[in-house]
Protein backbone atom coordinates (compact mmCIF):
# COMPACT_ATOMS: atom_id res chain seq x y z
CA UNK A 1 0.00 0.00 0.00
CA UNK A 2 0.99 3.92 -0.47
CA UNK A 3 2.55 5.56 1.76
CA UNK A 4 0.22 8.46 1.55
CA UNK A 5 -2.49 6.23 1.92
CA UNK A 6 -1.20 4.80 4.93
CA UNK A 7 -0.86 8.57 6.75
CA UNK A 8 -4.26 9.01 5.32
CA UNK A 9 -5.65 5.89 6.88
CA UNK A 10 -3.92 7.24 10.45
CA UNK A 11 -5.49 10.47 10.37
CA UNK A 12 -8.96 9.11 9.70
CA UNK A 13 -8.23 6.45 12.66
CA UNK A 14 -7.45 9.69 15.30
CA UNK A 15 -10.39 11.93 13.71
CA UNK A 16 -13.01 8.93 14.32
CA UNK A 17 -11.60 8.55 18.20
CA UNK A 18 -12.00 12.67 18.24
CA UNK A 19 -15.59 12.59 17.10
CA UNK A 20 -16.41 9.63 19.49
CA UNK A 21 -15.33 11.63 22.14
CA UNK A 22 -17.19 15.32 21.36
CA UNK A 23 -20.37 13.16 20.51
CA UNK A 24 -19.99 11.51 24.32
CA UNK A 25 -19.42 14.97 25.08
CA UNK A 26 -22.48 16.82 23.54
CA UNK A 27 -24.69 13.62 24.91
CA UNK A 28 -24.01 14.52 28.55
CA UNK A 29 -23.95 18.41 28.25
CA UNK A 30 -26.92 17.99 31.14
CA UNK A 31 -25.10 15.13 33.31
CA UNK A 32 -24.94 16.23 36.72
CA UNK A 33 -21.63 16.59 38.04
CA UNK A 34 -19.96 15.54 33.98
CA UNK A 35 -16.23 16.41 33.18
CA UNK A 36 -15.92 16.98 29.47
CA UNK A 37 -13.10 14.55 27.79
CA UNK A 38 -10.67 15.44 25.40
CA UNK A 39 -8.07 13.61 23.19
CA UNK A 40 -4.27 13.64 23.37
CA UNK A 41 -2.74 12.75 20.18
CA UNK A 42 0.89 11.91 19.78
CA UNK A 43 2.98 11.20 16.69
CA UNK A 44 4.61 8.18 15.84
CA UNK A 45 7.73 7.56 13.60
CA UNK A 46 8.00 4.09 12.09
CA UNK A 47 10.89 2.07 12.23
CA UNK A 48 13.02 2.64 9.35
CA UNK A 49 15.51 -0.67 10.34
CA UNK A 50 13.19 -2.84 8.44
CA UNK A 51 13.44 -1.09 5.04
CA UNK A 52 10.74 0.97 5.39
CA UNK A 53 11.29 5.17 4.80
CA UNK A 54 10.42 6.35 8.20
CA UNK A 55 6.91 7.51 8.26
CA UNK A 56 5.29 10.06 11.01
CA UNK A 57 1.47 8.49 11.98
CA UNK A 58 -0.62 10.39 14.47
CA UNK A 59 -2.29 8.10 16.98
CA UNK A 60 -4.42 8.97 20.15
CA UNK A 61 -2.61 8.75 23.09
CA UNK A 62 -5.41 8.92 25.69
CA UNK A 63 -7.96 11.47 27.25
CA UNK A 64 -7.60 14.15 29.57
CA UNK A 65 -10.69 15.87 31.64
CA UNK A 66 -11.54 19.32 31.44
CA UNK A 67 -11.29 20.50 35.43
CA UNK A 68 -12.93 23.98 35.31
CA UNK A 69 -16.02 23.40 37.34
CA UNK A 70 -19.57 23.82 36.20
CA UNK A 71 -22.01 26.36 37.17
CA UNK A 72 -24.22 24.95 40.28
CA UNK A 73 -27.66 24.66 40.80
CA UNK A 74 -29.89 25.18 44.04
CA UNK A 75 -32.40 22.34 44.33
CA UNK A 76 -33.15 22.47 48.01
CA UNK A 77 -33.38 18.97 48.06
CA UNK A 78 -31.25 17.75 51.56
CA UNK A 79 -29.58 14.76 49.35
CA UNK A 80 -27.95 16.67 46.95
CA UNK A 81 -24.67 17.56 47.09
CA UNK A 82 -22.50 19.72 45.17
CA UNK A 83 -18.46 20.36 45.51
CA UNK A 84 -16.34 23.73 45.77
CA UNK A 85 -13.20 22.34 44.97
CA UNK A 86 -10.69 19.69 43.29
CA UNK A 87 -11.81 16.91 45.01
CA UNK A 88 -14.48 13.87 44.26
CA UNK A 89 -17.18 11.87 46.80
CA UNK A 90 -15.73 8.13 46.98
CA UNK A 91 -18.88 5.77 46.44
CA UNK A 92 -18.77 1.66 45.88
CA UNK A 93 -18.67 0.56 42.23
CA UNK A 94 -19.71 -2.28 40.45
CA UNK A 95 -17.36 -4.39 41.85
CA UNK A 96 -16.91 -3.30 45.73
CA UNK A 97 -13.44 -0.83 44.76
CA UNK A 98 -13.81 2.41 45.84
CA UNK A 99 -14.64 4.51 42.71
CA UNK A 100 -14.84 8.83 42.36
CA UNK A 101 -17.52 11.00 40.78
CA UNK A 102 -18.88 14.72 41.53
CA UNK A 103 -22.42 13.60 40.67
CA UNK A 104 -23.93 14.20 43.86
CA UNK A 105 -27.63 13.87 42.95
CA UNK A 106 -28.19 11.21 45.63
CA UNK A 107 -31.20 9.22 47.33
CA UNK A 108 -32.05 6.99 50.24
CA UNK A 109 -32.65 3.82 49.08
CA UNK A 110 -35.46 1.22 50.03
CA UNK A 111 -32.93 -0.27 53.06
CA UNK A 112 -31.91 3.14 54.27
CA UNK A 113 -28.55 3.01 52.09
CA UNK A 114 -27.45 6.42 50.81
CA UNK A 115 -27.09 5.66 47.07
CA UNK A 116 -26.43 7.89 43.36
CA UNK A 117 -28.86 7.84 40.91
CA UNK A 118 -27.34 4.89 39.38
CA UNK A 119 -28.07 2.64 42.52
CA UNK A 120 -24.12 2.70 44.01
CA UNK A 121 -23.76 3.43 47.36
CA UNK A 122 -21.94 6.48 48.63
CA UNK A 123 -18.89 5.68 50.93
CA UNK A 124 -18.56 7.32 54.19
CA UNK A 125 -15.40 7.04 56.54
CA UNK A 126 -15.92 3.69 57.56
CA UNK A 127 -18.03 2.32 55.11
CA UNK A 128 -21.97 2.75 53.17
CA UNK A 129 -23.80 5.92 55.04
CA UNK A 130 -27.14 4.40 56.07
CA UNK A 131 -29.97 6.75 56.41
CA UNK A 132 -32.66 5.83 59.59
CA UNK A 133 -36.20 5.96 58.61
CA UNK A 134 -36.86 7.94 61.54
CA UNK A 135 -34.39 10.99 59.69
CA UNK A 136 -35.93 14.53 60.45
CA UNK A 137 -33.83 17.38 59.95
CA UNK A 138 -30.99 16.00 57.25
CA UNK A 139 -27.87 18.12 57.51
CA UNK A 140 -24.81 18.03 55.55
CA UNK A 141 -22.15 20.65 56.53
CA UNK A 142 -19.24 22.06 54.25
CA UNK A 143 -16.90 18.97 55.68
CA UNK A 144 -19.42 16.75 54.52
CA UNK A 145 -20.99 15.30 58.14
CA UNK A 146 -24.31 14.08 57.91
CA UNK A 147 -26.37 14.54 60.76
CA UNK A 148 -29.98 14.36 61.74
CA UNK A 149 -31.86 15.19 64.97
CA UNK A 150 -30.37 12.31 67.13
CA UNK A 151 -26.49 13.48 66.08
CA UNK A 152 -24.05 12.68 63.17
CA UNK A 153 -24.66 9.25 60.80
CA UNK A 154 -22.08 9.85 58.85
CA UNK A 155 -19.20 11.67 56.96
CA UNK A 156 -19.13 11.49 53.17
CA UNK A 157 -15.60 10.03 52.07
CA UNK A 158 -14.24 13.95 49.90
CA UNK A 159 -11.01 13.49 48.61
CA UNK A 160 -8.66 15.03 46.29
CA UNK A 161 -5.91 13.69 43.94
CA UNK A 162 -2.28 14.86 43.32
CA UNK A 163 -3.17 14.45 39.61
CA UNK A 164 -6.46 13.95 38.50
CA UNK A 165 -5.93 13.18 34.94
CA UNK A 166 -4.81 9.68 36.40
CA UNK A 167 -8.41 9.46 36.81
CA UNK A 168 -9.67 6.82 34.24
CA UNK A 169 -13.60 7.14 33.15
CA UNK A 170 -15.64 4.17 33.67
CA UNK A 171 -18.61 5.17 32.19
CA UNK A 172 -21.94 6.79 34.63
CA UNK A 173 -20.20 9.35 35.95
CA UNK A 174 -17.40 7.66 38.03
CA UNK A 175 -13.82 7.23 37.72
CA UNK A 176 -11.28 5.20 39.46
CA UNK A 177 -7.66 5.07 40.21
CA UNK A 178 -4.50 3.45 40.91
CA UNK A 179 -3.33 6.57 42.75
CA UNK A 180 -3.49 7.47 46.21
CA UNK A 181 -6.30 9.45 47.22
CA UNK A 182 -5.62 11.73 49.82
CA UNK A 183 -7.68 13.59 52.48
CA UNK A 184 -9.58 16.89 51.28
CA UNK A 185 -8.02 19.94 52.25
CA UNK A 186 -9.59 22.66 49.11
CA UNK A 187 -12.67 20.97 48.85
CA UNK A 188 -16.39 21.76 50.86
CA UNK A 189 -19.45 20.44 50.31
CA UNK A 190 -22.67 22.18 49.88
CA UNK A 191 -25.69 20.59 50.60
CA UNK A 192 -29.14 21.64 48.40
CA UNK A 193 -26.62 21.84 45.27
CA UNK A 194 -25.87 19.93 42.06
CA UNK A 195 -22.76 20.94 39.95
CA UNK A 196 -23.54 21.00 36.25
CA UNK A 197 -21.61 19.45 33.72
CA UNK A 198 -18.93 21.35 32.31
CA UNK A 199 -19.64 21.05 28.34
CA UNK A 200 -19.74 23.82 26.14
CA UNK A 201 -22.25 22.82 23.72
CA UNK A 202 -21.34 25.59 21.29
CA UNK A 203 -17.69 24.58 21.53
CA UNK A 204 -18.25 20.75 21.35
CA UNK A 205 -20.86 21.18 17.99
CA UNK A 206 -17.88 23.85 16.58
CA UNK A 207 -15.34 20.90 17.11
CA UNK A 208 -17.62 18.13 15.26
CA UNK A 209 -18.14 20.63 12.77
CA UNK A 210 -14.16 20.70 11.61
CA UNK A 211 -13.78 17.23 12.60
CA UNK A 212 -16.03 16.44 10.05
CA UNK A 213 -14.20 18.57 7.44
CA UNK A 214 -11.25 17.27 8.25
CA UNK A 215 -12.54 13.56 7.65
CA UNK A 216 -14.07 14.75 4.78
CA UNK A 217 -10.76 16.43 3.05
CA UNK A 218 -8.72 13.29 4.09
CA UNK A 219 -11.64 11.15 2.39
CA UNK A 220 -11.07 13.23 -0.96
CA UNK A 221 -6.66 12.27 -0.57
CA UNK A 222 -7.67 8.59 -0.12
CA UNK A 223 -9.81 9.02 -3.26
CA UNK A 224 -7.49 10.66 -4.90
CA UNK A 225 -4.86 8.40 -4.20
CA UNK A 226 -7.25 5.04 -5.45
CA UNK A 227 -8.04 6.89 -8.91
CA UNK A 228 -4.10 7.81 -9.18
CA UNK A 229 -3.19 3.98 -8.49
CA UNK A 230 -5.83 2.83 -10.48
CA UNK A 231 -4.87 4.54 -13.28
CA UNK A 232 -1.14 3.38 -13.28
CA UNK A 233 -2.38 0.29 -13.14
CA UNK A 234 -4.54 0.33 -16.31
CA UNK A 235 -1.21 2.25 -18.25
CA UNK A 236 1.04 -0.93 -17.06
CA UNK A 237 -1.64 -3.41 -18.29
CA UNK A 238 -1.76 -1.75 -21.48
CA UNK A 239 1.35 -1.91 -22.58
Amino acid sequence: MENSIYLALSRQMTLQTNMDIVANNVANMNTTGFRAQNVVFEEYISDPRYGDDPLSFAYDRGEYQKTDPGSQEQTNNPYNVALNGPGFMGIQGPTGETVYTRDGNFQRSIDGTLVTMAGFPVMGQGGPINIPDNSLELSIDERGVISNQDGELGQLMIVEFDNVQNLEAMGNNVYRSDDPSIPAENTMAAQGFLEGSNVKPVVEITRMIEILRDFQSTQKILQTEHDRLRSAIQALTQR
